[in-house]
């Protein structure tokens, strides 16, 4: 088990993070354009429970020990998710399929959109972890490096596959062994997360796109190509431009990486580093090309002719969130239930049609061809085995990497 110490992020970490409010992921609504800000929240107070001191270390809290389960005799399940995360019906009230599990199981779900940032939801749920104490959460969602940390913790607990048959089943094979959850032991995909290059036709007027190292070379599109502000997304995107690999890569390879796009900052090639906004930029043509996420990339090709994607030859970076039940929930079985119930593809099949992101469940497509073919036939929602086999995972990073890759990332984009 990983020895825990308070977090004392390092000044780089601190620029991350706020990058990150400001304009990345973290930014704008899953639904619209992926998350809520958090930056209230943590001007408030995050940062400074995120370095709270006096929080026992690991050795004294209680590392992957569940709380008796009262899922017998509770019908109840408490599931914190991100905002605009869940598919709701016309009047906004309803979660169509939340419901449907009830019906079906007698469990009432307790469903709340109280994550609006890793970091800020970390800072949350760490003392009582860390105390052995009960979140008061029995299901929650984690993006893959934190979803990570939790488990070298101790502080998520072991599922029991006999209560997962269909998540066991279902999972779709390139989510299956992650490098900090081997085998799915802790964990499964809630949705996953694709970086694409997405351009502009009209604002092209011509030239010819196909890899990354067109975004960064091609005299042509100077000053007319964005980045995303998020580190693991473009270094991992320009690591494979590289023909390096994301999930094994050196410190040198880094290195290599930062400094093939600081040339291209240096000679005005890369317009800026965004979050969300760059989908302003695409579409007005201030962008002819980007590094940006699949999910907006969908919605932005059904509302405009002229924006498209591609699937670089070298590969794409995938990210997830993932379903974690943290220690001491008191419904751990009922938490199993829910996450099976969405490995189902029927049910897959609906939060798909909504939520327009990668959906990790084999066996979908047939489902949501019948609710919407397009999204069905989309690879940014469904990937086809060829896509599929071009997905590349950043690998996980020690604390001692993140500070000092960080620190190089925000030194690159000016943060």
């Amino acid at each position: 088990m990983e020895q825990y110490e308070p977090d004392r992020l390092s000044p780089a970490q601190v620029a991350a993070m706020r990058r990150s409010f400001r304009n990345g992921r973290a930014a704008l609504t899953r639904r619209s354009l992926l998350r809520a800000s958090a930056g209230g929240a943590l001007a408030a107070g995050g940062l400074g429970t995120l370095s709270a001191c006096g929080i026992p270390a690991a050795g004294q809290s209680q590392g992957g020990v569940s709380a008796q389960d009262h899922s017998a005799k509770e019908k109840t399940v408490s599931f914190s998710n991100w905002t605009e995360y869940m598919d709701v019906d016309d009047s906004g009230k309803h979660h169509p399929t939340l419901e449907q599990f009830t019906e079906r199981t007698g469990i009432k779900v307790k469903y709340t959109e109280d994550i609006n940032d890793n970091n800020e939801f970390f800072g949350k749920i760490k003392p009582q972890l860390a105390a052995g104490q009960d979140t008061g959460r029995d299901l929650i969602v984690l993006t893959d490096w934190l979803a990570g940390r939790l488990i070298r913790l101790g502080w998520a607990q072991k599922l029991d596959p006999s209560n997962l048959p269909h998540a066991y089943a279902n999972l779709s094979a390139q989510f299956r062994s992650p490098d900090w959850d081997p085998g799915r032991a802790y964990s499964y995909v809630w949705q996953g997360i694709s970086t694409v290059i997405a351009y502009n036709k009209k604002a092209l007027d011509g030239v010819e796109v196909k890899s990354l190292s067109d975004l960064l070379d091609n005299p042509k599109l100077k000053g007319r190509v964005g980045f995303l502000s998020e580190m693991r997304d473009s270094i991992g995107m320009t690591l494979l431009d590289m023909g390096k690999d994301p999930a094994d890569f050196t410190a040198d390879d880094y290195d290599a990486a930062i400094a093939r796009l600081q040339k291209a900052v240096d000679k005005g090639q890369i317009r800026r580093f965004t979050g969300n906004d760059y989908t302003s930029d695409l579409t007005s043509g201030d962008f002819a090309a980007c590094v940006a996420w699949a999910g907006d990339v969908v919605q932005l090709k059904a509302d405009s002719p002229d924006i498209d994607f591609l699937i670089p030859d070298s590969g794409y970076v995938t990210s997830t969130d993932n379903l974690l039940i943290p220690n001491k929930a008191r419904h751990k079985t009922n938490a199993e239930r829910l996450i099976d119930f969405y490995y189902e593809p029927e049910q897959a099949a609906e939060l798909a049609a909504y939520i327009n992101y990668v959906c990790p469940v084999d066996g979908v497509k047939a489902e949501l061809e019948k609710i919407d073919k397009d999204a069905a036939n989309n690879p940014l929602i469904i990937p086809d085995k060829a896509m599929a086999a071009k997905s590349h995972a950043f690998r996980s990073l020690s604390s001692k990497e993140e500070t000092e890759f960080e620190a190089k990332f925000a030194k690159l984009t000016g943060a």
